[in-house]
């Protein structure tokens, strides 16, 4: 038993999966049981199962041989705030606060503290949680390397990894055919995925949010290269970037989710508007999408998710409630959720990876 006096702990994991989930969830259970010898539950599909009471009991079986698997063996949902939840009443759907029901649930269950794994919306949640009360510590998670405090998220080195072997490929038709090949990776208004597989994917072109581009720049990017003999070249745009005076390109808009905007599509229309200008020249776009978020974790990211949920039950253990496991310096740390929810960790353009890219020759487009 903790010193504390803490039995029984719950998990969740919410927002969008990633690869390291499992991990992570593999590292809490097995901490909490041989260090602790105190009860693991997995609540189901985030914060939903906190409002319908939907859980599992994470054992040293149920965790056994998940650490190399990508998603989530508890599931997760992106749309279930409990703070503004979607019920019908008197026939009638109503947005309506049922965090109380959730709390009442874990008493019932009996489950002293709960860990809460996701990133800034299923952090929203867990900071107001630990306002009414809730015992709680978070874990960072987000293939978009975004949230602030802390160095890295486990599932971005994966995701980066998916990019930079799909960039491998793209090269080899681009040059067979003496294409230009536009590869779009997600990000949201970050460029960290796009920036940092650009670079390790020999890539031409890396299109960020930080730094809006000009066409003419990237226009003149391609043309300098058919000078020096390369008929080819690739493009990296993440799928917040924008043009100068431009805005970002919204693929639709989900009401029901905390965050409703969904971009993607900004690729696309680069293509389009590059292949008017460089005719006959042919441009080709390949939007990567969920490709990113799937499949297994890498080598450092199974460490950095093991790191990530041995350090939150130990947070537990110590009454360090309402905190954020982060790294700090490469070491293991903590921040209050107060200081991390909202802010966001955005690529600096005169930072030293934009230095690295520029000075091996590779066009930010500005």
């Amino acid at each position: 038993m903790m010193q504390n006096g803490i039995k029984k702990i719950g998990v969740l994991t919410g927002g969008g999966d990633c690869p390291g989930l499992n991990a992570v969830i593999r590292a809490i259970t097995k901490t909490a049981i041989l260090q602790y010898n105190i009860e693991v539950v997995g609540f189901l599909f985030g914060y939903k199962g906190l409002y319908t009471n939907d859980f599992i009991t994470l054992d040293l079986k149920t965790v056994s041989g998940i650490q190399h698997k990508g998603g989530t063996i508890i599931y997760s949902s992106n749309k279930d705030n409990l703070f503004d939840y979607t019920v019908e009443e008197n026939g009638k759907v109503v947005k309506k606060d049922v965090s109380d029901i959730a709390i009442e649930n874990l008493k019932k269950d009996e489950v002293d503290a709960m860990i809460i794994v996701g990133g800034d919306g299923t952090l929203t949640s867990a900071r107001d949680f630990a306002r009414k009360g809730v015992k709680l510590v978070a874990v960072p998670k987000t293939i978009d390397n975004d949230l602030a405090v802390t160095d890295v998220t486990f599932g971005f080195n994966s995701a980066v990894d998916v990019a930079t072997y799909a960039l491998n490929h793209l090269h080899t038709t681009a040059e067979s055919h003496h294409r230009v090949m536009i590869l779009e990776v997600m990000g949201r208004n970050t460029g960290w995925i796009a920036l940092e597989s650009g670079i390790a994917g020999s890539a031409d072109v890396i299109l960020i949010p930080e730094i809006p581009y000009n066409i003419d720049s990237v226009i003149d990017k391609i043309k300098e290269r058919e000078q020096n003999g390369k008929l080819f070249s690739i493009i990296v745009i993440a799928e917040g970037a924008t043009p100068v005076n431009g805005e970002r390109v919204i693929q639709k808009i989900v009401e029901d989710s905390p965050d409703p905007i969904r971009l993607g599509g900004i690729g696309t229309k680069l293509a389009e508007e590059l292949e008017k200008a460089i005719y006959p020249r042919e441009v080709r776009c390949t939007i990567l999408g969920h490709i990113q978020r799937g499949g297994s974790p890498t080598t450092f990211d199974r460490i950095l998710s093991t790191r990530y949920g041995v350090a939150a039950v130990n947070l537990l253990n110590e009454n360090l409630f309402g905190n954020m496991v982060c790294i700090e310096n490469g070491k293991m740390y903590y921040e209050h959720l107060e200081n991390v929810v909202g802010r966001v960790k955005k690529v600096d353009p005169q930072g030293e990876l934009v230095y690295v890219a520029k000075s091996i020759g590779i066009s930010l487009g500005n």
